[in-house]
């Protein structure tokens, strides 16, 4: 095997020289960078990735933890770190919770004993104190919070506008002509959702509409029993459901219920669906930029990195309300 000496030796450089080639730690006059590489294609010298992780006290991974890799919304935001972590020359680790606080704990736990350059993790609802106790701990290795934000967090975060996208889209449905909503709200454990609740009873108190039906439930199973109980009732002409697994619950009690969408009910949903246009209403959606939340997830870690003392930030980026068939097309009587 190749060794830097000889690698030196080919060059014409010190072996110093070679070092900052290789890692990147000194400016290298572009004849010399390029006579090293040459010299490194040559003898196929190949850096050991340990003793170079050592040297630099940098392991060029980082984490990441979510707490469903199979959500569409959390899938595409694991492609918009994984994109911008390759472009930086990182390594992504990737760990799913699936909403276990143990998993959760366990893989946190594990990627850092790894020493990953930094952690990006989506906090499962029900995220133990130790794991809260563990990622202050880690200071100054940076933590990024992703899409679950929380009020003064010591970490840097990147979340979506939920409550304003979801006081946006009530109020379009109430122009609309609809003054009787079910939301499904789900787990208001998880900051996202509580978020959109939030918003969905401000433009309820906005436009000063009566009372409305809301299901937040923790099991999925505790969900459809309610959903369908709701719309026995027969008062709801739109049912906004809040992220995409409620979106598929709802849907399956609207055709167990008989209830076709949008002849006879109203329906929207958060996140949204892959290939969407396949469906039959098409659905209306709050869609969020997920792809650009992971990514910006990266910005901040590498910005903690350059700056572990500065004060942490929140970034929130815009939804899309995009129109479709399954609420554009119901036209509700005057109540």
């Amino acid at each position: 095997m190749a060794t830097i000496v000889e690698v030196a030796r080919l060059a014409g450089v010190s072996t110093s020289t070679v070092s900052h080639v290789l890692n990147d730690t000194r400016n290298v006059e572009p004849s010399t960078r390029a006579k090293v590489m040459a010299a490194i294609e040559k003898t196929g010298y190949r850096q050991d990735a340990v003793a170079r992780a050592m040297r630099r006290a940098r392991t060029d991974s980082i984490g990441l933890v979510v707490s469903d890799a199979g959500e569409p919304a959390f899938a595409e935001m694991v492609h918009g770190v994984e994109h911008a972590a390759a472009a930086r020359g990182l390594t992504l680790v990737l760990a799913n919770s699936a909403e276990d606080p143990v998993r959760e704990e366990r893989a946190v736990n594990t990627l850092l004993s790894r020493r990953v350059d930094g952690l990006i993790i989506a906090r499962c609802a029900a995220s133990s104190a130790a794991v809260s106790s563990r990622l202050e701990s880690e200071s100054p290795r940076p933590v990024v919070l992703l899409d679950r934000v929380f009020d003064n967090s010591p970490h840097d975060q990147v979340g979506a506008d939920n409550r304003e996208s979801m006081r946006r889209l009530v109020e379009h449905l109430q122009a609309a002509g609809h003054r009787r909503f079910l939301l499904v709200a789900g787990d208001q454990r998880v900051p996202t959702l509580v978020e959109r609740f939030r918003g969905f009873r401000d433009a309820i108190r906005d436009a000063d509409l009566p009372q409305q039906v809301v299901v937040d439930a923790v099991d999925m199973a505790e969900v459809r029993e309610k959903v369908a109980a709701a719309l026995e009732q027969g008062d709801a002409t739109c049912v906004i459901a809040s992220s995409t697994p409620l979106a598929v619950a709802t849907l399956e009690c609207l055709r167990d219920a008989g209830l076709t969408t949008p002849e006879q009910i109203a329906f929207a949903a958060f996140d949204g669906f892959s290939h969407s246009d396949l469906f039959r209403p098409t659905i209306t959606t709050v869609r969020q930029p997920a792809f650009e939340m992971g990514a910006a997830a990266v910005s901040l870690l590498i910005d903690r990195l350059g700056a572990p003392d500065a004060s942490p930030r929140t970034l929130r980026l815009n939804q899309t309300l995009e129109l479709r068939e399954s609420s554009e097309n119901y036209r509700p009587g005057v109540s």
